[in-house]
């Protein structure tokens, strides 16, 4: 019926979806029938376009050829004899098919019975009417284009792939090489074999890599250690490459390969490749310049007793590594006393010095700073070399140089007794007898020689110990452990004890307030000042050695809490400046009256520093014990977490800890000690990991000698639990945010401890990162719940003793004190003001030291402010 009928109305408005299926039906007649056809002049397109045919011999290519011709025409002979055009008819036909009830066909029928009754005809045109809209609704049939059934190998992708991968990586110029492949073709005769060549310096030169076949010139230079990779393309024999820059000859094939030649740049000389289109080069070898490396100035002890020696060193390229090694120069040496003995074997003192991080290393200028106050070599005559080493492996030392090993001096004479016989006894430990016997006379007649009685029962208890020890002879252990205890008494007779330097600066003060009240001279008030000064910065110095005994061995698990002690220690004796050069300005303008209040609230300060040194660590509150807890316990999360690292290093990379020192650069550009800028990085936890469970070394498998780092993070997450039930501060907003963020450490640390557990360091890693960060900001919010309480007492205290603080709210705008006074200002930022102003000086800072147009001498200054905080 449709063949019949292909001409209707109803067929002419739907032209559109029957042509377009029409169209549909002829495509997969041409996919089925020569699928294979295009499948083959892809596949033979994207290798010429690889050039593959200039890798295999001519025979190999017309083999090729002639295959793919055949196969070509084979096919499309076979898809012609298939191929049928589809008509009209049958498009519409298969649109018909897709619809329910078959419209087209319904429309295009005639009424065969019952055309004569009148309600059988109005059937008839509603079932057209009916047909008609659901026709007019056809849509295109989508072609069916899978060939799967008839290319169950995928062929057809392979050719496709091979193709796409041609035009990335190919060229259609290629394909023209083609006719170099025939008998007396002009392009053969003209272009002949092809070679390809390259020079690759070494990596950390930075320079580029040069193509052989793009250089016009003759002659050009490489640097020494570049490798130099030719290939050859053609027949046997077509080429004969000679070089003279390399110490091994060139190895001899007679094959037609692509493999070439690869050889190092080891001397100048030429480079040739001798055939049809060859080149010759002369190379000159750049050499690799050994590294230069000497001390800029002279070496010097700073004022805390340091050995400093600034440096140099520089390189044509890099400075990968350098290194200070020092040993004793014997002949230089007053062999009288003690030192008349031999030496016993001692190894060279061998320091990594200090690189920069930021800057280049082509060319720079650093300080090593390290302290050998304890060292047996302490100021003695020694010889220092300056070593350097580049990437390619040279090294370059600097001339001896002939010094005494900086140390520190004692300048109490019974101190300085006690470091000489430290260093005899260290010398050789055959001394103990004639230490022991200097150290008994030393104590013969003790009265007036000791300011304090403990100091004297002290040496005559390590007297005792030598002389016990040196009957029987002394091992290592024990000459170590009596050279520390002499150590720590002649630093206790050197400096006395905090309390000395708070009676000597006591004293000051109230010479100097006398010196006012009868009307001294200003030659005498100006040597009292300079004698409270000084007192001043001997107690203050006195506190930073006592805190940092105190906290050995803690800064490198907590380094934001050592950090932040630094800064506060740093801050109140800037204060104690200011404070003292206003007393001074204000006796010199002969306003006495003032000056006499400014020393009392002086005295005041000092004596509230003071009783806050003489509480200690007891009758803390329990704000601080929580906080010391939180303090443990972070430092203990960061020795876990350093440990996790390095048994991450040491399964992707064995050797890795070997070069963990590498970095040991300081804070400021050189003034460091040999260590990382995190407190002793390279180290690890070598020196107190038995103790705070932080380092250790690992056994097989990543675990400790006592205990897995699973079992050691469970542990610490239920001494957390423990200090989050006992953290004061309940009810107020900033204590229950101190228990959020420690409860998400919480979570944390268990995330650490199931990582853990399935050997997923990167995991486990990043977990404890993200506890000990809560841990930090649970810390801080405990720190403004503390801070907020002391305010509160404070202004409870301020409303029942007003005459106690009377004039403390007379300030200027900036909020300094009026009439003359002088406050600590710890009133003119308060609460979250703090952390905010803290943060906007920190960024302003870094702002501005990243702006170039600023001087250089600034941005140095503010370079330095952003490494010390």
């Amino acid at each position: 019926m449709i063949a019949r009928k292909t001409r209707h109305p109803v067929l002419d408005r739907l032209r559109w979806p029957i042509g377009l299926t029409r169209a549909g039906m002829l495509a997969e007649q041409v996919t089925r029938g020569f699928w294979p056809v295009w499948s083959v002049v892809l596949a033979v397109l994207g290798a010429l376009m690889l050039g593959v045919q200039d890798l295999v011999a001519p025979w190999v290519v017309w083999t090729i050829a002639v295959l793919a011709a055949l196969a070509v025409l084979v096919f499309v002979l076979r898809g012609l004899w298939r191929f049928h055009w589809p008509h009209r008819a049958e498009a519409i036909e298969r649109l018909d098919r897709t619809m329910p009830g078959r419209p087209i066909q319904a429309v295009l029928d005639d009424q065969v019975i019952g055309a004569e009754d009148a309600a059988s005809r109005t059937v008839w045109q509603a079932h057209q009417m009916r047909m008609q809209t659901r026709a007019r609704m056809a849509r295109a049939v989508r072609p069916d284009l899978r060939v799967s059934a008839r290319d169950p190998f995928g062929l057809r992708y392979m050719a496709l792939l091979t193709f796409l991968v041609a035009l990335l990586f190919g060229s259609l110029w290629k394909v023209s090489s083609v006719s170099e492949l025939t008998p007396g073709g002009v392009a053969h005769a003209a272009a002949g074999p092809s070679w390809e060549g390259w020079v690759e310096p070494p990596s950390y030169t930075g320079l580029p890599v040069l193509y052989l076949a793009d250089i016009a010139e003759d002659a050009f230079a490489a640097p020494s250690g570049s490798r130099i990779t030719l290939r050859l393309y053609g027949e046997p024999g077509a080429f004969d490459v000679s070089e003279s820059l390399s110490s091994a000859p060139l190895p001899q094939t007679n094959e037609p390969t692509s493999e070439g030649y690869d050889f190092t740049l080891e001397q100048s000389g030429e480079l040739s490749i001798d055939g049809q289109g060859g080149r010759r080069w002369q190379i000159t070898m750049l050499p690799d310049a050994m590294p230069e490396i000497d001390a800029t100035g002279p070496a010097e002890t700073s004022a805390l007793g340091a050995f400093t020696m600034p440096f140099s060193a520089r390189d044509d390229y890099e400075v990968m590594m350098a290194r200070a090694t020092i040993t004793l120069d014997l002949d230089r040496v007053d062999r009288r006393y003690g030192l008349s003995m031999d030496p016993e074997p001692r190894p060279q003192i061998d320091i990594d010095l200090p690189l920069p991080v930021a800057r280049n290393r082509q060319d720079f200028e650093e300080v090593l700073i390290e302290d050998f106050s304890e060292h047996a070599w302490a100021n003695l005559p020694v010889t220092i070399t300056l070593s350097a080493e580049d990437a390619a492996g040279n090294i370059g030392t600097s001339p001896a140089h002939e010094i005494d090993l900086a140390a520190r001096h004692f300048f109490d004479p019974m101190a300085a007794a006690v470091i000489e016989q430290r260093r005899d006894l260290l010398w050789n430990r055959d001394n103990a007898g004639r230490v022991a016997q200097v150290m008994r006379a030393m104590t013969h007649r003790p009265e007036g020689l000791f300011k304090r009685e403990t100091n004297y029962l002290r040496m005559r208890f390590i007297l005792r110990r030598i002389e016990a020890l040196s009957a029987y002879g002394v091992t290592d252990e024990q000459r170590d452990e009596i050279a520390e205890a002499l150590w720590e008494l002649a630093l206790q007779l050197e400096e006395g004890t905090l309390a000395d330097a708070l009676e000597r600066m006591r004293q000051a003060q109230e010479r100097l307030s006398e010196a006012m009240k009868n009307g001294a001279s200003d030659a005498e008030i100006a040597r009292l000042m300079e004698e409270l000064r000084q007192a001043t910065r001997d107690y203050m110095q006195q506190l930073e050695r006592q805190f940092a005994q105190e906290n050995r061995g803690n800064q490198t698990d907590q380094p934001d809490q050592g950090q932040r002690d630094e800064n506060t220690m740093t801050m109140t004796q800037d204060d104690i400046q200011r404070m003292m050069d206003r007393i001074q300005e204000l006796m010199e303008q002969g306003r006495m009256a003032e000056a006499q209040q400014a020393l009392d609230e002086f005295q005041q300060m000092m004596e509230n520093m003071r009783m806050t040194e003489g509480q200690g660590g007891q009758g803390q509150s329990p704000g601080e014990q929580a906080m010391e807890g939180l303090n443990e316990t972070l430092r203990e999360q960061q020795g876990l977490s350093d440990q996790a690292f390095r048994d991450l290093q040491e399964q992707f990379n064995p050797g890795a800890r070997a070069g963990e020192s590498q970095g040991n650069e300081g804070r400021s550009g050189g003034q460091g000690r040999g260590q990382s800028h995190e407190g002793q990085g390279g180290q690890g936890q070598g020196q107190d990991g038995e103790e705070q469970g932080g380092g250790g070394q690992s056994g097989p498998g990543g675990q400790d000698l006592g205990q897995s780092l699973a079992d050691r993070q469970q542990a610490l997450r239920r001494q957390l639990e423990q200090q989050r039930g006992a953290l004061p501060g309940a009810g107020t907003e900033e204590g229950d945010a101190a228990r959020d963020a420690l409860d998400r450490a919480g979570r944390a640390m268990d995330g650490a401890e199931d990582a853990l557990r399935r050997d997923d360091l990167p995991g486990a890693i990043d977990k404890q990162a993200e506890a000990m960060e809560n841990l930090r900001e649970g810390m801080r919010n405990l720190g403004e719940a503390l801070a907020q309480g002391r305010r509160d007492r404070n202004q409870g205290q301020q409303g029942q003793n007003p005459e106690n603080f009377a004039g403390q709210g007379q300030t200027d705008p900036l909020g300094r004190n009026l009439k003359g006074q002088i406050g600590d200002g710890e009133n003119m930022l308060q609460g979250e003001d703090v952390y905010r102003r803290a943060r906007d000086l920190l960024d302003e800072i870094r702002r501005r030291s990243g702006e170039q147009t600023r001087p250089e001498e600034e941005r140095n200054y503010l370079e330095r402010l952003l490494d010390r905080f």
